[in-house]
């Protein structure tokens, strides 16, 4: 089932950066201001290759990927990016605390980078849940085609009840990689060389079946590549050629310091919208409660928290008041007939199809395009655009738990765009996994 293999990773070399300096957030959770700060840190710092800036001038031939190659090209010939002597695995550890959690307890999330095949998700060996917008995938591969390289890592999930391959690869030594991102995470790596090690991981991850967490443009975005490359060889591609494979961290779902964290939804910009109407709406639906102004948001998503232990919850905030929304049980949404069970048991599934679309009046076409939707994780701010007059409506969520998204996977269906946000990200820049430098290696082989 899932195959994996070790790799020579191109690294940083630490004795000529600082890792805080040249890492960063995954390209698309990157802002503007973020760029900017990951530009000034170092001339070295990975934006410059996953996430450039363009010029007035770009052109076919000189543009912000043509520029990334050169960046990758060049940070290899001065040796502050070097590739590992020997086949490895990596182990990879983050330790972070939980936004919003008032216990402030520090946890751990612990997996190991590798390669994986490149699967067509009708083998039944890689699973998505989330739906795919064409723009991005065009960007991430104009990004490949021109650099032939992995800069960041797909999330993957797989189950280990055991946990056995954690513990076999269990790291007690000191960190080859160690740093504290700009939101407090420690990431720490190690690097796992030896074969009997390697192989023995190899062999207890072969039945296993894997869910993208995160990461489902970049996967599809590699299958599209290895589909280009297979075509450059008339369609008969080798199957142990580097295009056939992609740079994934594999996180077990089964272990503790897995976390969901909600996205919520923020409305603005619709015609004629009114309070009184929405909510009297809405209770074809759900069973309304009006608590009152938000003052305390913590205090609300607590309340959301423990309505959700009873079914689908949802909290809207308006300008002057917010509403607990509790499903109805006595109701069978004909909007939802055609869904199956486990997507009908969605919060997010509900929000979508009873609110945003049967109550609000916005198209599937609307949502995806996000012209009358934005998506904000934090409840404070999501909050504050109504209460400043910037949204009319705020839909604050509870985190869909990891039981869902799998069931949701493994029946090969998927849910709305942003209902999980796994946290924290992956770093980018521990690990790049260079298609043209493997390939260059596989041939010298021969």
């Amino acid at each position: 089932m899932a195959d994996i293999l070790p790799f020579r990773a191109l690294r940083y070399d630490l004795a000529k950066v600082k890792a805080g300096e040249v890492m960063t957030q995954p390209y698309d959770k990157i802002t503007p201001a973020m760029q900017d700060q990951y530009y000034a840190a170092s001339p070295y710092n990975l934006v410059r290759i996953i996430l450039g800036k363009p010029q007035s001038n770009d052109n076919g031939i000189e543009n912000v990927y043509t520029r990334a190659a050169a960046c990758l090209r060049q940070w290899q010939a001065e040796g502050v990016l070097k590739r590992d002597a020997e086949p490895s695995l990596y182990v990879y550890a983050q330790r972070f605390r939980v936004p919003g959690d008032p216990s402030g307890a520090e946890i751990e999330r612990r997996g190991f980078i590798a390669l994986g095949r490149v699967e067509d998700y009708d083998r039944k060996v890689v699973y998505r849940h989330e739906q795919t917008l064409s723009k991005p995938k065009a960007d991430r591969l104009n990004l490949l085609q021109t650099t032939q390289a992995h800069c960041e890592q797909i999330f993957m999930l797989y189950s280990d009840p055991a946990d056995e391959i954690a513990k076999l690869l269990k790291q007690g030594t000191t960190p080859n990689i160690e740093l504290r991102d700009e939101y407090g995470v420690l990431h720490q790596l190690w690097k796992v060389s030896d074969p009997a090690t390697v192989a023995a991981a190899k062999a207890k991850m072969a039945d296993k079946k894997l869910i993208i967490a995160d990461g489902h443009h970049r996967y599809e975005t590699a299958l599209n590549y290895r589909n280009q490359m297979r075509q450059q060889m008339d369609g008969k591609g080798d199957a142990e050629a580097p295009y056939e494979r992609v740079v994934i961290t594999f996180v077990n779902m089964d272990a503790p310091g897995l976390v969901i964290l909600p996205t919520h939804r923020v409305v603005f910009g619709l015609e004629n919208f009114s309070i009184l109407d929405m909510v009297a709406e809405m209770r074809d639906y759900f069973e309304v409660e009006d608590v009152g102004p938000v003052s305390d948001v913590a205090a609300a998503v607590e309340r959301l928290r423990e309505a959700g232990k009873d079914g689908t919850a949802l909290l809207a905030v308006t300008a002057h008041s917010a509403f607990l929304l509790r499903a109805r049980k006595d109701v069978q949404p004909a909007k939802l007939k055609d869904l199956s069970p486990a997507q009908r048991g969605l919060d997010v599934v509900q929000l979508h199809k009873l609110v945003l679309e049967e109550t609000l009046g916005m198209s599937e076409e609307d949502i995806r395009a996000q012209k009358y939707l934005k998506y904000i994780r934090d409840a404070a701010e999501a909050v504050e655009e109504v209460k400043q007059g910037a949204a009319q409506v705020t839909f604050l969520m509870n985190p869909v738990r990891i039981e869902q998204m799998r069931d949701i996977a493994f029946a090969g269906e998927v849910m709305p765009q942003k209902s999980t946000d796994f946290y924290p990200k992956m770093l980018s820049g521990l690990t790049i996994y260079s298609v043209e430098t493997a390939a260059q290696g596989k041939a010298g082989a021969r």
